[in-house]
């Protein structure tokens, strides 16, 4: 909800364009009906047309009707914002009254008209007229007000979208409170170009054959028919169009990826509920966008994306070949006696941050976190050629990352396994809970490696499998020696960077 200045000044703002357009609609309709009225009347022999009285007549009957107006105006708009006033949200009931006004305003001024068409059927009887005349007269004021009428009822709807905004921004009902586009259009049709067409007919109302109506006067209601018409269609098409353009504004930024997008639902037909409807969409898709950007942020973007597009879900998996690598901090045990909970959290995840970048920079992706530890895998969920060569360029980049942040933090240390081979890789569990992983013999030999190459001065193990699938990578890796890894009958032959930094640290 807005500060209680600005309700006060969209309620001032609000009163002061109502009596700046409304009366003048009216007092310009009632000038035109006045000249019409006298030139169909002219020509009629032994009838006067339009006198002095009619003058006198129409002066006190505008100023009273101004006054009195005006005085039932500012009501209406007190009881419709009585709401914004107190600076809370709309009931509603109030909101209702708010999508009222402009019929209520309509009303109040038809009455204003009705009650010109009984003044000058009576002056026009008094001035003996025959009844022909005064039935033409009374009828062409009614039909000058309801064009009138409409014309305002029209403007009202424009000028009190800013507060039907505020009224509806909290709660949208799921039903229409206000006249529908296709209302609207018959009735701007049917007031903007069929009023004066009876105008026309009015004209020849009662006149003798031989006494039709002058050209100037059928000229005039023809010109004020273009002109009125004119201007009710306008404010009819511009109240349709300019929430149609501000939507399909705001359909573009959503197609160009911004979610930050609110249509303020300004109208109580169906334009009101496609905009809430709009808006809706939108918090949706944001909340969309927060879910995959945080799935993609727990299993990685490519097996979020992957699970998007499959739709159900499949558990089960696929044979690939993959990369394999696998980082566990050396001496975890003496980082959290040497530090509070709080340092080792703030520690581990920059060191889980380089892991991260450094993977994904080489087309990696992190399939677990586990305690201190971490696997990484090239070649899948995305298919990869030069896996092994990836997995083995990252593991050489992310042991000196990690030394340069040992510089400045000694007791983070970290051993890495490298292994290459065919995994199964899916979705493993159940269709309530599972996860994306790989499973296979190079996951099991890497974290074998790592343990390995944490009694390893340059902390990083590959295995022969891997070498032998990484092309020219190979050639800046050297021979470690063999060695008897845990669960594994045979030995393995492994290797180490050939440019490792062989630093003094201590051994876990």
């Amino acid at each position: 909800m807005a500060t209680p200045d600005a309700n006060d000044q969209l309620i001032d703002d609000l009163g002061r364009r109502l009596l700046q357009r409304i009366p003048a609609a009216h007092f310009s309709g009632a000038v035109l009906a006045a000249a019409s009225g006298a030139l169909t009347t002219a020509n009629i022999r032994n009838q006067s047309g339009f006198g002095r009285s009619d003058v006198i007549a129409f002066v006190v009957y505008m100023s009273l009707a101004l006054v009195a107006g005006i005085a039932s105006a500012r009501k209406l708009c007190r009881n419709a914002t009585e709401w914004l006033s107190e600076g809370r949200s709309a009931t509603e009931a109030e909101q209702r009254l708010v999508l009222r006004l402009p019929t209520n305003f309509a009303i109040q001024g038809m009455v204003g008209w009705v009650g010109a068409a009984v003044v000058w059927t009576g002056l026009t009887l008094i001035g003996g007229h025959s009844l022909a005349d005064t039935t033409r007269v009374a009828l062409s004021i009614l039909l000058g007000g309801t064009a009138t009428t409409g014309l305002a009822y029209l403007i009202t709807e424009w000028t009190i979208r800013p507060v039907v905004a505020v009224a509806l921004a909290d709660n949208v009902p799921d039903h229409t409170l206000a006249p529908g586009v296709r209302t609207k259009l018959l009735a701007s049709w049917i007031l903007g170009a069929d009023v004066f067409l009876l105008m026309i007919g009015l004209s020849f109302l009662g006149r003798p054959k031989s006494q039709p109506p002058s050209e100037i006067a059928i000229w005039f209601i023809i010109g004020t028919g273009l002109v009125t018409g004119s201007a009710v269609l306008f404010v009819a098409t511009r109240s349709l169009a300019e929430p149609l353009l501000a939507l399909r504004s705001s359909v573009g930024r959503v197609q160009r990826g911004d979610l930050d997008v609110q249509l303020p639902v300004n109208d109580g037909g169906e334009l009101g509920l496609l905009q809430a409807g709009f808006n809706q969409m939108v918090t949706e898709l944001r909340e969309r966008a927060v879910l995959q950007d945080l799935f993609g942020r727990h299993v990685g973007e490519d097996v979020a994306r992957q699970a998007v597009a499959a739709g159900d879900v499949v558990l089960g998996g696929e044979r690939r070949e993959v990369g394999a690598i696998f980082v566990d901090v050396v001496g975890s045990t003496r980082l959290a006696q040497s530090r509070s909970p709080e340092d080792v959290v703030t520690l581990l995840n920059r060191f889980f941050a380089t892991v991260v970048r450094v993977v994904g920079d080489e087309g990696g992706w992190v399939n677990k976190f586990e305690g201190d530890g971490a696997l990484a895998v090239f070649g899948a969920p995305m298919p990869t050629e030069d896996c092994a060569a990836r997995a083995l360029r990252a593991a050489r980049t992310l042991r000196r990352e990690l030394l340069a942040i040992a510089a400045t933090n000694p007791e983070l240390d970290a051993a890495i396994g490298v292994s290459a081979g065919t995994v199964v890789a899916g979705n493993i569990g159940a269709e309530e809970r599972y996860e994306y992983t790989v499973i296979g013999s190079p996951v099991n030999e890497a974290s074998r490696l790592t343990d390995e190459a944490k009694r390893r001065l340059g902390r990083v193990l590959a295995s022969d499998e891997a070498i032998a699938r990484a092309g020219e990578e190979a050639k800046a890796w050297t021979v470690g020696g063999e060695l008897q890894l845990r669960g594994y009958d045979e030995t393995t032959l492994v290797y180490e960077p050939a440019d490792a930094i062989r630093a003094v640290t201590p051994v876990a």
